[in-house]
């Protein structure tokens, strides 16, 4: 599973014209399911994302977790995280989990965000053609993949 997280002080996720998501100060997190995930990647990266100290504290310093600003969350399922760019300029693929696979494993991260967090969560629709529009503070921007937790 990997995630590129990222602070923002804004952003939506629009579908055929019409807002899904949209959230103020928060995290903006695009998932990449393999078939090698589990459940207990799903637990690892929830816990980790909703402690992620990346929020300044009253002297500037990145020292608050999404729940410590009182953030909100959106989360969007993209495939593309897992492109081997390898060969030629086409990007392969084949890492990405299949939906039947993915689209369950996708719900179970938002749930157990939301509970990890305590926080709002939006989400977008996978296998839709989303408009993810967010105003990236700081930049700040994490990657992290539980392929590579060691």
């Amino acid at each position: 599973m990997r995630a590129v997280i990222q602070r923002v002080s804004e952003a939506s996720v629009t579908i055929e014209g019409k807002v899904k998501s949209s959230i103020g100060t928060g995290l903006l997190i695009l998932l990449g399911i393999e078939a090698v995930d589990t459940p207990a990647d799903i637990e690892w990266l929830c816990n980790k994302i909703s402690r992620l100290r990346i929020f300044p504290d009253e002297e500037g310093v990145m020292n608050r977790s999404v729940q410590d600003a009182n953030g909100e969350i959106i989360v969007v399922s993209q495939f593309t995280l897992h492109a081997s760019t390898k060969k030629g300029n086409r990007p392969s693929y084949l890492r990405a989990a299949k939906p039947e696979f993915s689209i369950p494993m996708y719900e179970a991260f938002v749930e157990k965000i939301k509970e990890t967090s305590g926080l709002k969560v939006g989400t977008g629709e996978f296998g839709a053609d989303m408009k993810v529009q967010l105003l990236n503070d700081g930049p700040v921007t994490i990657i992290i993949d539980t392929q590579q937790k060691e």
